[in-house]
């Protein structure tokens, strides 16, 4: 018998649109501002670097385990180059991404041996590397923030590239980041991974049951390897595109994202029992979160509180997870 695709209005992506676009018209009621450009052009903003570090946890949720080393990981690769760059006095845009890039994929690399060798929990390992490589980075390299007088030029250029330059009513400027094509362009590479490709359908088919995935000749092992050492990259990757787009670099920054991008993420559809996610719904869910996280700040709403809302989002979204899986089966 076949078995016939839902129509689109059915998906998860669509729903998770149409709850995005609910909720844009009900803040902007309330508070009109938030369809000015310069609103839309800073949420365009806050999504770039949480969106990125979603795209890691997506892989590593749709094969079924859980990673919160991630933050840890983007703070170290962050703070170790621009470290080195304002020690040496070195320059450059493409060699420090480069450097950024692989310290988080080495840091993944390690994941993934701990939990395929090891045969280890994803949430254990991955809370041991993180408490390592941030003790190690505090008691090794130290503590003390690299500011923006000390901060590398090169790096200071790439954060203030924009697409586009306005000038609002008071006459000051702001524009579009430039950042967002990067976000865009690795969203549509993990995409093109994901859909086309056998590594891609290998993370699925993990995640949907690992002994079936070994049984029809998937390598289990890369797959582990993939998705725990390519979440690691994006990781460093989106740290010090965050270093770049503030420019500074805190080694004590990230403390706390594991919540919001997981949140984030759970909120886009992807399944914490593994085999299901997209990156569409994971770009949904990061705007829907910075969206209300930025809506809350406007109406003056302590960060106390946001921390709470980010939290019953977390629970909302992965009870609706549970119910829709278990629908499934059914």
């Amino acid at each position: 018998m076949s078995q016939r695709n839902p129509a689109w209005w059915k998906s998860t992506e669509a729903m998770v649109a149409g709850i995005l676009l609910i909720a844009m018209v009900l803040i902007g009621l309330v508070n009109p501002a938030f369809w000015s450009l310069d609103n839309l052009f800073s949420l365009a903003r806050s999504n770039v670097v949480i969106g990125i570090m979603a795209l890691g946890v997506l892989l590593i949720m749709i094969s079924g385990g859980i990673d919160v080393s991630f933050p840890a990981f983007a703070v170290a690769a962050m703070y170790l180059v621009v470290r080195a760059m304002v020690d040496y006095e070195l320059e450059g845009i493409v060699w420090p991404f480069l450097a950024a890039t692989l310290i988080g994929a080495a840091l993944g690399l390690v994941n993934a041996g701990l939990v395929h060798k090891l045969n280890m929990i994803p949430l254990i390992v991955t809370l041991g590397t993180a408490a390592m490589a941030r003790g190690l980075l505090n008691g090794v390299v130290g503590t003390s923030n690299v500011n923006i007088n000390k901060f590398p030029d090169s790096l200071i250029e790439v954060g203030k590239a924009d697409l586009v330059t306005l000038t609002n009513a008071k006459g000051g400027t702001f524009g579009l980041t430039a950042t967002v094509l990067v976000y865009l362009g690795l969203a549509l590479m993990v995409h093109l991974v994901l859909s086309r490709t056998m590594i891609g359908r290998s993370v699925y088919a993990y995640g949907a049951s690992p002994e079936a995935a070994k049984r029809v000749g998937f390598r289990t092992g890369r797959t582990l390897i993939f998705a725990y050492v390519t979440a690691g990259a994006l990781a460093g990757f989106a740290g010090l595109l965050h270093s770049s787009m503030i420019w500074m670099a805190n080694p004590r920054d990230f403390v706390g994202w594991e919540l919001d991008v997981i949140a984030a993420v759970v909120l886009g559809g992807a399944s914490i029992f593994g085999g299901r996610g997209s990156v569409l719904g994971t770009m949904l869910g990061v705007f829907i979160l910075v969206m209300i996280k930025n809506s809350l700040i406007l109406m003056g709403i302590d960060t106390t509180w946001q921390r709470v809302v980010v939290g019953l989002m977390l629970i909302a979204a992965v009870a609706l997870t549970a119910l829709r899986d278990r629908k499934a089966i059914v």
